[in-house]
């Protein structure tokens, strides 16, 4: 980014964000006088730059060579997980004491809109994808700066952080210059979050016309290495040239889509063979059979929205879970956005175990002789890890907790009152566990947040940053806040 820009990774403390001083340079983020491997309330420093042993959890791998184990350890080396074992004794590892917790993998969004985070709840009740549009895309989206891009992709990740999300795909549909996409990337990057950079144009507005080609500038200057923790794609509608482009590039492709006008853009490229497993396509509602039979012809990989969908009465109201399953395919899960609900992935997990199942009650009750059976909550949880990994094309690095993948491991405090005790481990984590009981995230080997806090976070600064973005755009289409709004009114 140009030397007189108000936003840069070097200068980003100094508009409000100070977590990537701490978390990336932070060996010591606990109670520096604590002398013994106690509980998680008196743990001593723990440095990740050397192993890492968790020791005495409920593991659940979601990897059947490993399986579940009642209780047992987890050593970290480095990034990667180096074990997984019912007892292991490591002289030199740093212990996290993990009785009474749970381990699972991290969790992983699909599709987050990240730049919208200063609007989070902006427009709760927002009954149509219009209303969605109205507090997005055609007002505040065409105020913003690039510091308020990395005000709202910092905003997310730490967010996503907090709640277990350990990886997340950055749906940037509003790219509107070099500047803005520079600001975002750079969020993520300082977060300490996992992340990939899908970008792409604004749906409105004046822009720079930057994109596509500025995805190669992007490639040269952020992502020359593969083996980081912030990787870049395209994010698309369905374009033979944007796609031909960013396969020219090596980059994967996210694609909103939804209902039988999309599904006719997409079968001549079918025809030609220029769908497959570099492809993801978000929502999947109301979609023939025959573009299903492409998704598993082809392979590409699909994410469900089990809020929104419903939230903005996207396609059928209901989300493709039920379908993609009838197809064989296990989706992942997405938040979407922050504008009208929360981050944490516990309640889409919910959200969709109770749709699938009451649907297929319904069926049941209205005469249906074959309808569909029920899910069970490790099918959910698979879609909340693997599957979401898989749409990531990181299904080979995270999304399992298995020797050889990188360490993505959130704890959950299984002693807390809200799940004492705690009889189901899968259970506990999907029905009942929330972002409050996860006291550890780990992202590649690196701990993240411990003992319920977000490590190196300064909130006082990140909340002047916010609130200086949130304050610009309010003022920018002439916004008065109404923080009793049953609905926004039409801005812009």
């Amino acid at each position: 980014m140009k030397d007189n820009m108000p936003v840069t990774r070097r200068r980003a403390l100094k508009v409000g964000a100070a977590f990537a001083a701490g978390a990336a340079g932070a060996g010591r983020f606990s109670d520096a006088n604590a002398a013994e491997n106690l509980r998680f309330e008196r743990q001593p420093a723990i440095d990740s730059n050397h192993r890492i042993l968790l020791k005495g959890g409920a593991i659940i791998s979601m990897d059947p060579k490993v399986g579940d184990l009642a209780q047992g350890d987890v050593l970290i080396e480095g990034k990667k997980i180096a074990a997984v074992a019912p007892a292991l004794n490591i002289a030199d590892a740093q212990v996290i004491d993990a009785q009474d917790t749970i381990i699972v993998p991290g969790f992983v969004d699909c599709h987050r809109h990240s730049w919208e985070a200063p609007l989070r709840r902006i427009n709760p009740n927002s009954p149509t994808l219009a209303d969605y549009s109205n507090a997005t895309h055609l007002s505040f989206a065409k105020a913003y700066r690039p510091q308020d891009h990395y005000a709202a992709n910092y905003l997310t990740a730490i967010g996503c952080i907090d709640a277990g999300i350990t990886c997340v795909i950055d749906n940037s549909h509003n790219s509107r210059s070099a500047d803005h996409s520079d600001a975002a990337v750079e969020a993520l990057f300082d977060s300490g979050i996992r992340a990939v950079h899908a970008s792409g144009p604004p749906n409105a507005g004046e822009w720079a016309h930057q994109w596509p080609q500025d995805l190669e500038r992007l490639q040269k200057k952020y992502f020359s290495s593969a083996d980081q923790l912030v990787t870049l794609r395209m994010f698309s509608g369905v374009s033979r040239e944007n796609w031909a482009l960013a396969r020219k590039l090596g980059l994967r492709i996210t694609t909103e889509f939804q209902g039988a006008q999309a599904a006719a853009l997409l079968d001549p490229l079918a025809q030609d063979k220029l769908v497959g497993p570099d492809n993801t396509f978000n929502h999947c509602g109301a979609l023939p059979e025959k573009t299903w039979r492409i998704f598993v012809d082809t392979g590409a990989n699909i994410n469900v929205c089990p809020r929104s969908d419903a939230q903005y009465a996207l396609g059928e109201g209901i989300c493709a879970l039920q379908t993609a399953w009838n197809h064989g395919i296990k989706p992942g899960f997405s938040v979407d956005n922050e504008t009208s609900y929360s981050t944490d992935m516990f309640m889409e997990m919910r959200v969709a175990l109770y749709l699938q199942r009451a649907v297929a009650q319904n069926r049941r009750f209205s005469g249906d002789q074959n309808p569909p059976k029920p899910l069970m909550a490790r099918d959910v949880l698979y879609c909340a890890t693997m599957g979401g990994a898989r749409c990531a094309g990181l299904d080979d690095k995270i999304g399992s907790l298995a020797p050889g993948k990188e360490a993505d491991i959130i704890m959950i405090r299984a002693d807390d009152i809200n799940l004492y005790p705690s009889n189901n481990a899968v259970g506990t984590v999907v029905q009942a566990a929330e972002r409050s009981n996860i006291d550890t995230v780990i992202i590649g080997g690196r701990v993240r947040k411990y003992r319920r806090e977000v490590v190196g976070l300064d909130m006082k600064r990140l909340k002047a940053m916010v609130e200086e973005s949130r304050n610009h755009l309010f003022t920018a289409v002439g916004y008065r806040p109404d923080v009793f709004a049953e609905l926004l009114p039409k801005l812009g």
